[in-house]
């Protein structure tokens, strides 16, 4: 029951926008009733809900691969402010909170004697990043209700659990990331004009430009010792409302 009736409100939003959507009656801005949405204004106004997968990719000084990333779902919530340049091309800015956890799985390959507890050989990371992307999209040209866009650009972000300036390391339990980190990202969507509302659904790619790994104090540290670069890579799936 309670699984039902958290299904049925998507039920009912999903019936209520396909009637909107598929009408062969293009969904036009009424001004006197403010509905609907125009993609005439200089600046526009939104917000976004969304799912993450955050990961990493690790370069080695030595070609083992002895850390094993295992993902798990984040969540996304954020806003959207939209600059138009012309009719194809928009600059927007999307600053958000990204939540998410990996646990990294060491191998046996560093640990000299193996290692003193088992676990040494895991490390959780938790990550709660102040996310601030500048996009350009562009977008094709509407069909009906429809219009489908492609979008790229460079972002930053803010890591409040990177533990850097904590003076214990790994030999203390403690796994530390930078602070500070820089992205480029790549992505697609589809805007869905309704009558009270224009909704985007769409899935981009984030890539790391910096290494994030803080290195512990020991240069053969088996956590980290081997370990050349430490990157961030992941997807959203964000659904905008403007």
């Amino acid at each position: 029951m309670k699984k039902l009736l958290f299904v049925l409100p998507f039920l009912f939003f999903f019936q209520y926008t396909e009637a909107q959507l598929f009408r062969k009656e293009k969904v036009t801005y009424d001004a006197n009733q403010g509905r609907g949405s125009t993609d005439n204004n200089l600046i526009r106004w939104g917000y976004f809900l969304g799912f993450s997968s955050y990961d990493f990719n690790f370069d080695y000084h030595e070609d083992i691969r002895d850390v094993y990333v295992k993902k798990s779902p984040g969540f996304n919530v954020g806003l959207v402010g939209n600059l138009r340049i012309n009719n194809y091309f928009d600059l927007r800015l999307e600053p958000g909170l990204f939540i998410t956890t990996r646990e990294l799985y060491y191998g046996n390959v560093h640990f000299t004697g193996g290692p003193s507890k088992t676990s040494d050989l895991t490390r959780e990371v938790k990550s709660t990043y102040v996310h601030v992307p500048l996009l350009l999209k562009f977008s094709a040209k509407r069909i009906n209700n429809f219009k489908p866009f492609i979008v790229g650009g460079i972002s930053t972000a803010l890591n409040l659990s990177s533990n850097e300036s904590n003076p214990d390391d790994n030999k203390n339990g403690q796994f530390r990331t930078t602070k500070n980190s820089l992205f480029y990202e790549l992505g697609f969507g589809i805007d869905f004009y309704l009558y009270n509302f224009k909704f985007t659904p769409s899935v981009r790619g984030i890539f790391g430009i910096n290494d994030e790994l803080v290195r512990d104090e020991d240069p053969n540290s088996p956590w980290t010792g081997n370990v050349a670069s430490m990157k961030t890579r992941g997807v959203f799936v964000n659904f905008t409302f403007q």
